[in-house]
């Protein structure tokens, strides 16, 4: 078939390769503009045009795909397909009607639950035990429409939002595979969603890191499901709790925390986010009813460490609160 992938997310690179190796046609790639990225704000592509231009594929980045030319651009390219993985826009109906055979969007969560922008990190913070890719077809609506079918992975006890993006990216042309040799039989199912169902997940942004101290199985969940991005963080005691134990240099500051530990520690009516004990074990701090040991951490403008290397250039003593500033 004659496809046209639209993707710009890093997760999409595996079912683009994919495509490009089958016997199918990609006669184009839509991704997003080039954006500026680092100090010096230097233009930077996409993974996914990247390889688009690798294999001498045609690549299109309209700023708006609402725009009448963006559309007779994309029509020019006449696809029977178009299939969308993480590209970054919504799709108006003059796109969706363009491709002859169907347009398909690979979500990286088990529809309805976690439509939108971020269902890896959502799955993680919910608690839930499995994850997948589905395949269905695209409408005006946010990941409302029709499944054509699902493939499922169970989540695995430290998943982090990281390691699920590379195996959801990884599933993702298994899944589109198995939905390509469904249409062509025309035998592909058509499965509405159950909308009482749906559950969102909001584009993230970095204050959604913040840790509040809640509980260690939500805290824990939300380190996991935050790193790499956002990440997760909260900050060191202010500056007038370390004035008031003879101490001085970083405190307020961001502090981000890559794993954590559930203790079977009780916090014993410490408020959330204070240090129960410093030893050479690491931290206990108080989150809820109980307490998390606090493994890799990173101090603004240093180095990622574990905890014990951390207290040698950055000492905290129990009694001192993490978070207790604004994020």
């Amino acid at each position: 078939m004659r496809i046209v992938f639209a993707g710009t997310g890093d997760i999409g690179v595996p079912t683009l390769e994919w495509l490009l190796s089958s016997r199918h046609h990609v006669a184009g790639v839509l991704t997003q503009p080039d954006k500026p990225v680092g100090r010096h704000q230097a233009l930077q592509a996409s993974a996914i045009k990247l390889l688009a231009q690798r294999a001498g594929v045609e690549v299109q980045q309209p700023v708006k795909m609402r725009d009448p030319a963006a559309v007779a651009e994309l029509a020019r390219l006449a696809p029977e397909l178009l299939i969308v993985m993480a590209y970054g826009q919504i799709l108006p109906r003059s796109v969706l009607d363009l491709p002859t055979c169907a347009c398909l969007n690979l979500h990286a969560s088990l529809l309805p639950k976690h439509r939108g922008a971020a269902p890896i990190q959502a799955a993680i913070e919910a608690g839930d035990t499995d994850s997948g890719i589905t395949v269905m077809y695209m409408a005006e609506g946010l990941d409302t429409g029709d499944i054509l079918l699902e493939k499922r992975l169970a989540l695995r006890r430290r998943e982090t939002g990281g390691t699920l993006h590379d195996r959801l990216g990884l599933l993702a042309p298994e899944a589109l595979a198995e939905a390509l040799a469904l249409l062509e039989q025309g035998a592909a199912p058509r499965i509405p969603q159950d909308s009482a169902a749906a559950t969102y997940a909001k584009k993230l942004a970095r204050e959604d890191g913040w840790i509040r101290w809640e509980s260690p199985v939500l805290v824990d969940r939300k380190v996991r499901a935050m790193n790499p991005w956002p990440g997760a963080y909260t900050r060191l005691p202010s500056a007038s709790d370390a004035i008031q134990i003879g101490q001085s240099g970083e405190n307020g500051r961001k502090l981000k925390v890559f794993s954590v530990i559930q203790s079977r520690s009780p916090s014993n009516g410490a408020l959330p986010g204070t240090i129960l004990r410093v030893e050479a074990r690491g931290v206990l701090v108080a989150a809820g009813d109980g307490a998390v040991w606090l493994g890799d951490v990173q101090l603004e403008g240093k180095r990622r460490m574990h905890v014990r290397e951390f207290l040698r250039g950055n000492p905290l003593r129990a009694g001192e609160r993490l978070g207790a500033s604004l994020p």
